[in-house]
Parts: structure tokens; sequence; C-alpha cells
């Protein structure tokens, strides 16, 4: 009589294998890219959205701006307008027009981070009255209508703060989404808590509900995570070579640099500290830099704990299609470099 032989057992997994099928959708290295992006930044400068603002301004051959959006954030609308609008001379880029948005988050009061950027929103270098005006238009209703008159997938958004105004013009003409291309921010974290709660991290704490928005909006996401940008460690020797660049955008960068290390040496007890809002445009002009993967992404807009916080799926367990691109590792060296490339271009 025959019997039928038991399959052979398979190998055990090795350990590498064991850990990442314990983990899900694996991070993979992204691939370069060419030709330049038209993009709209939506900034509440904030330190690091200065710095920011001058990598993108610094890059006329990678980035079309077409405009700065500006949002209630690290500071009121009055102060980040007007920060804006400061850091748009400090590139000599009077071509860009400046709007400003909204004055407080859809359906919740203002919260701001003037403990961390000081009073003025950029602590560090002296500031001067801004010499551009700022346009007239509201800058949602400048979103829609640019939208509205751009070809399918021309334009990209790229949110440096609460996504108030993104998620308000969502909201207002959900026909403006064939237009965007994509929508990058700097929001979110999983592995390594948030910045402002245990949970969450300040753009999105700050806004919820606009943040829940975009992420459900069916237009894709870029999600450069907390995770990545606390691997793009600031340290005093990083700050050096910007300082001795000769040109003021070198100088304007080191300052609020040092601004940041002495936040960090009273904060944390040592002078070290995450470089964030850079990390948006880094993605834009070299996302080789990074490693992400696809994933469906939620916001917790009621959670007594963990409002703010985005539950990042990546083992499928809602079996929801994939909405982001959730950017989780960082080449800090690469970053860095490019960072200092790009500010020794302006003047």
């Amino acid at each position: 009589m025959a019997f039928a032989q038991s399959p052979s057992p398979s190998p055990s997994p090795s350990p590498a294998e064991l850990a990442q099928a314990l983990a899900g959708t694996p991070a993979t290295r992204l691939p370069p890219t060419s030709g330049k992006r038209q993009v709209i930044i939506d900034t509440d400068p904030g330190q690091d959205d200065a710095i920011a603002l001058l990598m993108a301004m610094a890059a006329p051959d990678r980035l079309d701006i077409k405009a700065l959006t500006v949002s209630v954030g690290n500071l009121p609308l009055s102060v980040t307008e007007k920060n804006a609008r400061i850091v748009r001379d400090w590139a000599h880029r009077p071509d860009i027009p400046v709007y400003a948005g909204y004055p407080r988050p859809l359906v919740r009061e203002p919260i701001f981070a003037d403990d961390v950027h000081g009073k003025s929103g950029m602590e560090g270098p002296t500031l001067h009255e801004p010499r551009g005006p700022l346009m007239p238009t509201h800058a949602v209703q400048y979103l829609i209508d640019t939208l509205r008159a751009a070809p399918p997938r021309s334009i990209t958004l790229v949110g440096l703060a609460p996504l108030t105004n993104f998620a308000a013009a969502l909201n207002a003409a959900p026909d403006i989404k064939p237009a965007i291309a994509e929508i990058v921010v700097m929001d979110g974290a999983w592995g390594v808590g948030g910045n402002i709660t245990p949970a969450a991290t300040f753009n999105i704490y700050a806004d919820p509900e606009a943040a829940s928005v975009v992420f459900r909006s069916g237009v894709p996401v870029t999600a450069i995570s907390h995770d990545a940008a606390r691997r793009v460690l600031l340290t005093p020797e990083r700050i050096a070579p910007f300082r001795a660049m000769g040109n003021n955008a070198g100088k304007v960068v080191a300052d609020i640099f040092d601004s940041m290390m002495a936040y960090g040496l009273r904060r944390r007890g040592v002078a070290v500290g995450p470089v964030y809002d850079p990390c948006v445009i880094a993605y834009l002009l070299q996302p080789e830099l990074f490693k992400g993967a696809k994933v469906s992404v939620d916001v917790e807009t009621k959670g007594e704990f963990t409002t703010g916080a985005t539950v990042v799926d990546f083992r499928g367990y809602n079996r929801r299609t994939p909405n982001t691109l959730w950017i989780s590792e960082a080449d800090a060296e690469g970053l860095h470099a490019l960072l200092r490339a790009r500010i020794a271009r302006l003047p």
C-alpha cells in the first residue's frame, strides 16, 4: 500500500527574514528623479520652516515655486505670514507670491510652539520688516483657483505646517484633486513617538481633523515621518560649514541652528536635535536619500491620549488600499551635504 509523502518542511527563516515578516511591508530606497516640479509650499515659519524654504528657493533648477501659502501653526498667522516674506527676502526671490490662509484650525483652538521657535518664530538671526507685500487673495481661494486651472497631476502640494489650508481647499472644492500630483508633508510618527504629546507630532496635533481630510482625500500622500527626520541630527560640527560660507543665507542658517542647539541644551541637556522640515525639500530634490513603504495611514481625531496620532498599517490589518508613501529612513550625511550645497548658492 502506497502512502502519500508529507511535504518537506520549509527551512527555518533566518533572523532577518523572521524580523521582516513580523514587521510587515518593508521600507525600500526610493529611486532618483529628474526634471522640474511645480510646487506650492504651505508653511508656518518657524525656524526649520525658514531653512526648508531657503533650501527650496535655492533650487530653481528643480522646483518651480508657484507660491507660498501660509497657515497658523508655530505662531499666529500674523507672525507666520510676515516670516514667510522675510525668508523670501533672504533668498532674493521677490518673484514668489505669499498668500495668507486660515488663522485657526478647522474646528479646534490654535496651539503654538513659541517655546521652541521664540516669540518671533525665527529666533536666532536679526529680522527685518519684509520688503514685499502679502497677496490680497486668501490662500485657500488661491489654491482652488490655481488647481482648477492646472493640467492633471501637474502640481505638488508641499505641507510644512498644519494641513488646515490644504484640507479647507479639498473640502470646498473636491474637483481640484486631479490636478494634484502628490501631497508631501512633514507629518506623523510611528516608531519614535510624538514631539508634542507621546503619540502625536506638532503639525498633526495642531489640526488633526485637517490631517485626516488630507490623508483620506484619495490624493497620493508622501509623509516624511519623524521616524526619518530624527535620524537627521544637527550637531555643532554641522553648523560651522554654514557660517564659513561667507554669504548671508549661510549666516542666517547658522544663527537659526545655533538657536536650535540652545533649545536642545535647555530641553534635553545636550546640544543636539532633529532637522525636520528640510527633510521634505530634500525628498523633492533627492528622493534616493530616503527609504519608505506604501502603507495605509489614518489620523486619530478622538482619542483621549492619542489625538493626532498617525496609525500606520504596515501589516495590512485594516485591508485598505495603501494611501501613503511613508518615509521612515533618511541618509543624514547625504541630506546635510545637499542642504549645504543649496544654501551656498544663495546670496
